[in-house]
Order: structure tokens, then C-alpha cells, then sequence
């Protein structure tokens, strides 16, 4: 007997999709970052103020199986439900293991 998640979670058409998507919303976000950092925030236009209000920056720690946990007021905040997709960029932080 399997298990019914050990299969992909997506179709491999809509996998395809799902991840042109990711590659069109970091190219956004790169540009929206040099706006940022070369303009500042007058070239931005209400669309890109608007998709910025729309992100949050927090620290979590990293949970058995690689899972990381969003905190219940940026969930609040940015209203995400269980089983919605997001986008997560990783930047470590601070590494507790000796090496």
C-alpha cells in the first residue's frame, strides 16, 4: 500500500506552470528591488507600492524535515490560509551546530 503523499503534489503540466510563475514573480521582485535601490521610491508606481505591502520579512527556526513555520500575524496580516501557495525566499541567518 502507498501513501498518497508520496507522489508528486502537482500534475507535471501544472508543476510546469507553477514554476514559470515562481521565475516571473523573483524577475519582478528584482526589478522592483533595483527600483528601490537606484530611484528610491518615487519611480515606483501604485502596483508595485501595492505588491510591496503584500510581503513580510520575519525569522523562524527550521522544524524536523525542513519545514519553517509562517507566525500567525504575518498569516493574519497578509491573509494566508492553510493550503495556499506563497513564495519563500531563504537567507540563513544564524547557524547553530558546530562544524
Amino acid at each position: 500500500m502507498s501513501d498518497e503523499s508520496d507522489g508528486p503534489m502537482w500534475p507535471p503540466a501544472m508543476f510546469e506552470v507553477f514554476q514559470e510563475t515562481s521565475e516571473q514573480a523573483v524577475e519582478q521582485q528584482k526589478k522592483l528591488l533595483q527600483q528601490m535601490l537606484g530611484g528610491g521610491m518615487s519611480g515606483m508606481d501604485m502596483n508595485q507600492i501595492s505588491a510591496l505591502s503584500q510581503t513580510a520579512t520575519f525569522k523562524t527556526r527550521v522544524q524536523s524535515g525542513g519545514r519553517i513555520s509562517i507566525p500567525d500575524a504575518e498569516r493574519e496580516a497578509l491573509d494566508i490560509e492553510e493550503g495556499d501557495i506563497v513564495q519563500t525566499v531563504v537567507i540563513p541567518v544564524k547557524r547553530n551546530r558546530s562544524e
